[in-house]
């Protein structure tokens, strides 16, 4: 049964109204949903747990609250108890995880973000498991109107597409965001209005991330030299293209219907006809791949236009040939036809994947290599008047030059590089040898190699075939830093 909001709106002023508008907006709840809340006891999060006290009034819901504790701040137990006492208070169910996020994050090679977020997503599908929520149950997070300005920028500057720029959904799937339409400003104003207190978190102070600048530096420099209303011009243009996300979204279904094919079950893939991919719009192409990315794989984590660009020059090539993408991702291009599938399902075919303790390279990503640290990779356009890096862990390699996947592995019989303009060839063991590398590390070191030709050896060189030159249009730039791992 659906619920009329037909007259509602006289309930409340303000806040409480701008948000029941919302949810009728884009369907956040319905009568007998019942809504895990992720509460941390920041303001947002209070806010998010008292505005659904208040619809669960109108809107007849169940409602229970899960907390997080990431094992990072002194004082996250004081923050624990603090929300422990609220549910105790208004009578809600409270879940309490505890987690060690840096550890888990270095041991899956991801960021503390990242580890923090897959961690508390899981803890909030937990409880509705617990509450025998079933198809019911919905997770609501308390991401606010600057947070989906601060998202916007984040991937304009990294590069994106329509659906990056549309920045957080009101809803994903399950996961709904009801404070989506209110700006911080409003949420504090009105806890300072009701006399409700938050714990406050002192690293949001700080400049530790990238978003953190972002918040700090960036959108208050455009509200007060720009636009004071910069913010919600921002959400309402994300609101647009959201509606534009959608429209495109049904044409690349049928471009999609014209061009692929799709196989389901345990041989998931995608097949291409090239000729008529190529006859499609050049803005369906790249929507065109990320679809068949999507169903080949269940889903595009860390894909990115490079790697859509990667694919593309594949596919304009003659011949046949493969590309390595990030999480397990093969595209195989023979002739006229294009295969996307996972790793797993290339090696029923006899088909050559990345190996145990191989780790593939593509045009844009960031990935973690034990025992050799956090690897970031971009592709970029050459420049005359850049200034190639002479950091010993930064290196940058002329992209055009790389016509084969390319992996971080260790060495393997056979491994030469190119040392002289002459192109001159040394094996990978006479290198190692020549630099006096002990025996016992040379099995242990990473190299990142294009089939046999070593392209760099991390803290040592790189070959001088892959080096930029005056003939370079695009770079690669590979720079890895140590972690705490």
């Amino acid at each position: 049964m659906r619920v009329s909001f037909s007259g509602l709106l006289d309930y409340s002023k303000g806040m409480i109204a701008k948000v029941l508008e919302y949810v009728k907006k884009y369907r956040m709840i319905e009568e007998g949903d019942t809504i895990a809340a992720g509460v941390s006891g920041g303001a947002d999060s209070v806010c998010l747990l008292f505005v659904m006290l208040h619809l669960q009034k109108i809107i007849p819901f169940r409602l229970a609250v899960v907390h997080v504790n990431h094992g990072i701040r002194q004082e996250a137990g004081r923050d624990a108890d603090y929300v422990r006492g609220l549910c105790e208070d208004k009578g809600l169910p409270f879940y309490l995880t505890e987690a060690d996020v840096p550890g888990y994050a270095a041991s899956c090679g991801m960021s503390s973000e990242e580890a923090g977020r897959e961690i508390r997503y899981r803890a909030l599908r937990e409880a509705l498991e617990r509450e025998g929520a079933g198809v019911r149950g919905r997770i609501a997070v308390a991401h606010n109107g600057n947070d989906r300005a601060e998202t916007m920028l984040f991937h304009l500057f990294r590069g994106t597409g329509l659906t990056g720029m549309s920045g957080i959904r009101p809803v994903s799937g399950n996961i709904i965001r009801p404070l989506l339409c209110v700006e911080r400003e409003e949420i504090e104003k009105w806890l300072g209005e009701r006399d409700i207190d938050y714990c406050r978190d002192c690293t949001n102070d700080q400049d530790l991330y990238t978003r953190n600048r972002i918040r700090h530096h960036i959108l208050p420099f455009a509200r007060n030299q720009v636009c004071q209303g910069a913010v919600a011009n921002m959400n309402r243009a994300a609101d647009d293209l959201l509606a534009a996300e959608g429209f495109v979204a049904g044409r690349v279904e049928e471009a999609c219907g014209r061009c692929a094919a799709f196989e389901e079950g345990e041989r998931r893939r995608a097949v291409i006809s090239i000729p008529d991919f190529l006859g499609e719009d050049p803005y369906l192409q790249g929507r065109i791949l990320l679809s068949c990315l999507e169903k080949a794989g269940e889903g595009r984590k860390d894909i990115g236009a490079a790697h859509i660009q990667g694919i593309l020059k594949l596919l304009g090539t003659n011949g046949s040939g493969q590309l390595h993408l990030p999480h397990g991702f093969i595209v195989y291009k023979n002739y006229d036809t294009c295969e996307i599938r996972r790793k797993e399902e290339a090696a029923e075919t006899g088909q050559r994947a990345p190996g145990p303790g191989e780790y593939p390279v593509t045009g844009e990503g960031v990935f973690g290599i034990p025992g050799l640290g956090q690897v970031e990779t971009r592709v970029f356009p050459c420049e005359k008047s850049l200034n190639i890096p002479k950091k010993t862990y930064t290196k940058w390699f002329d992209y055009d030059k790389i016509t084969e996947s390319m992996v971080f592995r260790t060495r393997r019989p056979g491994d030469y590089l190119t040392v002289n303009r002459n192109m001159g060839r040394k094996s990978l063991q006479d290198y190692l040898v020549n630099e006096k590398v002990p025996r016992n590390m040379r099995d242990l070191l990473y190299v990142l190699a294009e089939g046999s030709h070593i392209v760099w050896i991390p803290g040592y060189r790189i070959s001088e075939y892959y080096k930029v030159s005056e003939d370079t249009l695009n770079i690669l730039q590979i720079k890895i830093r140590e972690t705490d791992a």
